[in-house]
């Protein structure tokens, strides 16, 4: 969810939501109010609070002690010269927020006014002024407002007399200020609530994947790659956290491949300090013995003279092959790629190799069972290089008295597969899957003698990928090792009915 949908919805939830809140517990606080004060004063009908207005209530509060007091003047009107029943009476009236007053002609024979309040006996409207058909009258007095209501009589001897039931509603009821005041609490604490909600949510969503983001700044500001941002969203930040996560992967990665990389490259200075070491030092040490006449014979001087040419060749190859990788490690191969016949070009390639070998005690065998027709695309400088490297390494470990290396040229389908097997000591299943890696040396095959940079079959194996085959190799120890590569043929029907379509 993105974040501005979020600010929307958060700004509705602290709006809309604590004010739908706030609205049903004060309904649900107000009807519960209601009942209570209906219950309490003995109301036969549920009296609204809110909507009904201060003369309302408080002369709904003692209608049913006026009617009460009707009965009796109607019955028993000096009953309201009993001075203890009148105090009972205005004991009741006064648990209304109402109290008592009884005139006899002119005179107030009984006030139930609390002392500290406002005596109205003075101003109250004279005998005979209270409308029969209405219950209700205000009498306003300053900034008070007082409710009276007046039920006229005439006592047994004649007398006019008047009872007045006089309501001061200036302030509102204690219910009515209950209620205000635990819907201000409700209110308040249903806005902290949602305010503590929200200050959570953002803590959550935008503060703590913020935190973590400068937290992984600093890690890797200090050099330190180890750690893992786990932020499981899909929003704005959430993205940016993933991305900076990619990123320190990604980072990681880089900085451990180049700790590879010179780490190889101190393999690989090694290894050719050695590889060259061994030569020059054969060259000085037949040159030497040239100089100081050790070779006294013709015979032996030619032998010499071929050794220095072998080793000057072996350092040659070297060179070459460094130069070859620098340009495999900058990906700038240079490949000329032409229609190779497959059984005249690996003839040719075995001829040339078993010159080289003709000194040695080697035996190579050649077997082709591709027809004389076959043709594949490949760069024909290269493919030799491909072969040169998988004998030079099979001669390099071969350790039989007599070795053997045979070259095959099969027919596999779309493709011709070429397996160069030798008797040599074989590699380890656990070292075999690596061999074609850059530097990679077999331990059961190494041997400091035998020198070798640990590029040649990667070197191999980059070929071959890039003219679109694929290469492994099957070994036994003790027995001997089998290098097979594929190299898809070219259809020459195919490819002349596709340019006539």
């Amino acid at each position: 969810m993105k974040i501005k949908t979020r600010l929307a919805i958060a700004f509705l939830t602290i709006t809309i939501g604590p004010l739908c809140l706030i609205y049903l517990a004060f309904t649900l606080l107000a009807n519960h109010q209601i009942t209570e004060f209906a219950r309490s004063y003995g109301l036969s009908e549920r009296l609204d609070l809110l909507s009904s207005n201060s003369v309302q209530v408080f002369s709904r509060l003692t209608r049913s002690d006026q009617k009460e007091i009707q009965k009796i003047l109607a019955d028993t009107p000096d009953q309201f010269l009993d001075q203890e029943f009148l105090e009972t009476l205005n004991g009741e009236l006064l648990e209304k927020y109402a109290y008592l007053i009884v005139r006899r002609g002119d005179e107030i024979i009984f006030s139930g006014l609390e002392d500290g309040g406002e005596d109205l006996s003075e101003n109250l409207p004279v005998y005979g002024s209270a409308d029969p058909d209405v219950d209700v009258g205000v009498y306003m007095d300053g900034e008070v407002q007082h409710l009276v209501k007046q039920d006229d009589f005439v006592f047994s001897d004649g007398s006019e007399g008047s009872v007045f039931i006089i309501s001061g509603f200036d302030n509102n009821i204690p219910e009515l200020r209950n209620l205000m005041t635990q819907a201000i609490f409700v209110g308040i604490v249903i806005l902290v609530a949602a305010a503590m909600l929200l200050v959570a949510w953002v803590y959550q969503s935008i503060l703590k994947p913020l935190g973590q983001l400068q937290k992984a700044t600093h890690e890797i500001q200090n050099g330190n790659l180890d750690f893992t941002m786990d932020i499981d969203s899909n929003d704005e930040i959430g993205r940016l956290c993933q991305d900076f996560e990619e990123m320190r992967v990604r980072l990681k990665e880089s900085t451990e491949e180049k700790l590879q990389y010179d780490e190889e490259s101190r393999a690989l200075l090694m290894n050719i300090s050695h590889d060259l070491k061994t030569p020059v030092t054969a060259i000085k040490g037949y040159a030497e013995g040239i100089m100081d006449g050790v070779a006294s014979s013709p015979e032996m001087l030619s032998r010499y003279i071929r050794t220095i040419y072998n080793k000057a060749n072996d350092m040659d190859r070297l060179v070459d092959e460094l130069t070859f990788y620098s340009k495999i490690d900058t990906n700038k191969i240079p490949y000329t790629f032409s229609k190779i016949n497959v059984a005249n070009y690996f003839r040719d390639c075995v001829e040339e190799v078993g010159l080289e070998l003709g000194t040695s005690d080697i035996e190579l065998g050649y077997f082709n069972y591709v027809d004389e027709d076959v043709v594949v695309i490949a760069d024909a400088e290269q493919m030799k290089r491909v072969i040169n490297n998988i004998i030079g390494n099979s001669v390099k470990y071969l350790d039989k008295k007599k070795g053997i290396i045979n070259i095959r040229i099969k027919d596999n389908g779309d493709f011709v597969e070429v397996e160069i097997e030798d008797n040599g000591r074989g590699i380890s299943p656990k070292d075999l899957p690596n061999i074609f890696d850059r530097f990679y040396r077999a331990d059961t095959s190494r041997n400091s003698s035998k020198g070798g940079s640990g590029i040649g079959l990667s070197i191999v194996r980059k070929i071959i990928e890039d003219h679109g085959g694929k290469i492994w190799a099957t070994s036994k120890e003790g027995i001997g090792t089998e290098i097979h590569f594929i190299l898809r043929k070219y259809q020459e029907v195919n490819h002349e009915k596709n340019t006539a379509d």
